[in-house]
């Protein structure tokens, strides 16, 4: 019995690849409307501490307080973390 032999350019396989990441990474990303605080700093890599020393006073910051607990609309907070990186100081 003769096995099947197949051949792929590098180029192709690759191509195929980064559009399944960029599918999943898709659908990982619009997965949550809104973020809580443990979401914020997950996305951010950042401490509430410093989230707070930072940007969450910035008035310009999507924000939203239900009973005790904070919520961040996921895409205008995404907006404006990448304004607000840009405006940080570069060293």
């Amino acid at each position: 019995m003769q096995g099947i032999t197949m051949q792929l350019s590098e180029e192709l396989v690759d191509e195929v690849l980064r559009s399944e990441i960029r599918k999943r990474l898709d659908e990982v990303q619009v997965r949550h409307t809104y973020w809580d605080m443990k979401e914020l700093c997950q996305q951010t890599r950042l401490c509430e501490n410093t989230i707070k020393e930072n940007f969450f006073y910035d008035n310009r910051f999507p924000k939203f307080k239900i009973g005790r607990k904070w919520l961040f609309p996921a895409e205008e907070a995404k907006k404006f973390l990448l304004i607000w990186l840009k405006e940080q100081p570069r060293h």
